[in-house]
């Protein structure tokens, strides 16, 4: 029987053997434990284990979960991320909650969750979310895009520009899947030449994080490796 601890065991040694084989160091890639649609009794069990930093889709869902941890595990220090697609009318509940928001893509989000962000708090840590493949459905900002965006969004007030995220469509193979990464880490890269400080590179989940990390991935976020399949939202 599988079971939470067990699991992140095994992601672990997953991004071990990764890093090995990249000739990285293990502490250049950080778990980021995708906890969306499980209850806080699950994120305890990762706690448990080590784990502090979870990852959250569903905004209200993750808000219930932050207030209920916070409250039950005072000192636990855990850090949550916004990885869903983030919708204006949820900015406040963001920015009041959440400690990294990864997934923005446009201005006028960025602008309401500087403004949102409350003074006593440390700044919002952001990554912008980038259409690395094209999809004509997905979120993200395009390539083409991506300077002015992140020109604007280091601009803004109580927020903290980290570095890109993306979610390409599944491709099968090693090849072909760090094939679009790479792409994402050249843009990465050219942001830096810019100038911009970025140091977060949030790329690979459960079935590519080994192509990933051998594209420079600083960041994996694991679900389904990390708490079995998903039971559904309510949200969702």
């Amino acid at each position: 029987m599988t079971t939470i601890p067990g699991n992140l065991q095994e992601v672990h040694q997953r991004i071990e053997r990764a890093c090995e084989a990249s000739q990285r160091p293990v502490a250049s890639v950080t778990l980021l434990a995708v906890s969306k649609t499980f209850g806080p009794d699950a994120v305890v069990q990762a706690m448990a284990a080590g784990q502090r930093a979870f990852g959250e889709n569903y905004v209200q869902e993750g808000v219930d979960k932050i207030l209920a941890l916070r409250a039950s595990h005072p000192g636990a220090d855990l850090q949550w991320h916004c990885i869903g697609p983030l919708q204006s009318n949820k900015t406040r509940l963001v920015a009041t909650h959440f400690d990294w928001v990864q997934s923005v893509d446009r201005l006028k989000i960025a602008q309401r969750l500087s403004e949102q962000r409350p003074d006593g708090l440390p700044p919002l840590q952001v990554c912008l979310q980038v259409n690395v493949d094209g999809g004509a459905h997905k979120s993200g900002v395009t390539p083409a895009e991506l300077p002015a965006l992140a020109l604007a969004v280091a601009a803004l007030p109580r927020l903290r520009l980290r570095g890109l995220m993306c979610i390409p469509d599944p491709v099968p193979g090693f090849e072909a899947q760090k094939t679009v990464f790479v792409r994402c880490r050249g843009l990465f890269e050219q942001l830096n030449d810019q100038g911009f400080a970025l140091d977060t590179l949030s790329m690979g989940m459960s079935d590519d994080m080994e192509a990933a990390i051998s594209a420079g991935s600083t960041m994996v976020r694991v679900g389904r490796g990390i708490f079995g399949a998903r039971p559904l939202s309510a949200e969702a």
